[in-house]
């Protein structure tokens, strides 16, 4: 029996547009050089990637965002899907799923002597918030898509140096009602599935 998540694919998937790969697998380690290999030797570049453990004890999720066709991205979910320790793996273009990814900003506190206009772009305009006030600098954190925490770095680097910036890979949650541990349950019944968890 196939595992799930092997795609068809059509003449139509020739435009590359931005792709989220959800892939559960056991907890087991140098599993995600197994996987980034099959992305850099098809020379493609992983946008964000993020390891997380799932609601089933011994599961993870890998979440990973590239930009592709849907042609060559579906190859690589199907070779993702041969690996022995890849439970599945799901293809999910972004209004198919619920994501979000968390910025930090650190910024001097020179910045603020300018009044309340930075605090008001911050929190009303953009719903970030002030994590940590230190005697140098200040954390601001803000919660949202790839496009809002760039808008507010854009818009924080107009007023000064921002001293540090990191933003975390994409959480995401597919909109489809599959559970995972209703799929877990589903691969423990097939005898080419059987888990080691």
């Amino acid at each position: 029996m196939k595992k799930r998540g092997i795609y068809q694919i059509k003449d139509s998937d020739k435009k590359v547009k931005e792709y989220t790969l959800s892939i559960l697998t056991e907890d087991k380690a140098g599993l995600l050089n197994s996987i980034t290999i099959i992305f850099n030797r098809r020379k493609m570049n992983i946008s964000s990637i993020n390891a997380s453990s799932t609601e089933v004890n011994g599961v993870s999720r890998f979440t990973i965002v590239v930009s592709s066709t849907k042609e060559k991205i579906t190859k690589v979910v199907n070779h993702i899907n041969k690996l022995i320790e890849v439970l599945g793996a799901f293809l999910y273009e972004e209004d198919e799923i619920y994501y979000q990814e968390i910025a930090l900003y650190k910024l001097s506190t020179k910045i603020f002597l300018k009044g309340d206009l930075i605090e008001k772009i911050i929190i009303r305009k953009y719903g970030a918030k002030i994590l940590k006030i230190e005697k140098d600098h200040i954390i601001i954190q803000k919660t949202g898509t790839k496009v809002g925490t760039q808008k507010l770095y854009d818009e924080l680097k107009k007023f000064g140096e921002i001293l540090e910036f990191a933003r975390s890979g994409r959480v995401a949650l597919s909109k489809k009602k599959r559970k995972t541990v209703n799929f877990i349950k589903q691969l423990e019944k097939t005898k080419s599935n059987k888990l080691n968890i």
